[in-house]
């Protein structure tokens, strides 16, 4: 799965097909998808102004990577999370995301820490004005411009793929209880780095990943 700073910065032409791919991608990373709620293929095609044959084949992909789910009627929907999928998830991600931190912290420059302060300025910026939207797609940049750092790609496919089953549910999260209580413990992470601190770093990561987690089952539980 291609990253946001790739779409963003890749001097290559990129293939119809997988720019179809991306935008679908993103929209369940960042909740314009809803879990539950179907939507046409055909829909999709207008929404994503691109061909039938692309948007059959991100469907495909996505639904490999457990993003979608097919129904009858040629329909898809993102997939509802339950408590023990969510038990699954937490297990994954608290298993490969600090190990990707710790990783990656290790081969920072200060011009690295610097893209990530800024992005996390961004977050700060889109959780004090309630932006939800940009919240997510900053979060998603910010843990994902560090794990790159890792050179660990198995990991970071994991972490990805991982990634899309969670999103969709953060930003119903996001949804019902606004952005002022939303996980973020970037400022521990960034301050480790410019202390040269890998293990600070991957800790801080753990414990961001757990507040969302949190978030995640106390909005199940209250269903």
């Amino acid at each position: 799965m291609k990253n946001l700073r790739d779409a963003d910065e890749s001097p290559r032409k990129v293939p119809s097909h997988e720019v179809t791919y991306c935008r679908l991608r993103d929209m369940i990373l960042f909740g314009q998808l809803t879990p539950g709620q179907p939507v046409t293929i055909q829909g999709l095609t207008a929404t994503l102004e691109a061909g039938m044959t692309p948007v059959r084949e991100a469907i495909r992909k996505l639904t490999a990577e457990g993003a979608l789910d097919l129904q009858g009627n040629r329909r898809v929907c993102v997939p509802q999370l339950t408590a023990s999928q969510l038990d699954e998830l937490a297990f994954a991600r608290l298993t490969i995301e600090p190990k990707l931190a710790f990783m990656a912290a290790r081969n920072l420059t200060a011009g690295d820490v610097s893209r990530l302060t800024r992005i996390d300025a961004d977050i700060n910026e889109a959780i004090a004005t309630g932006d939800v939207h940009r919240y997510l797609m900053n979060n998603f940049r910010f843990h994902f411009t560090l794990y790159e750092h890792a050179g660990a790609p198995i990991l970071l496919s994991l972490a990805q793929m991982l990634w899309l089953r969670f999103g969709p549910s953060l930003r119903v999260v996001c949804g019902r209880y606004g952005t002022s209580n939303l996980p973020d413990r970037h400022d521990e992470a960034l301050a480790a780095m410019r202390a040269g601190d890998a293990e600070a770093v991957a800790t801080a990561i753990r414990e961001d990943i757990e507040q969302g987690i949190s978030q995640i089952n106390l909005s199940l539980t209250s269903q």
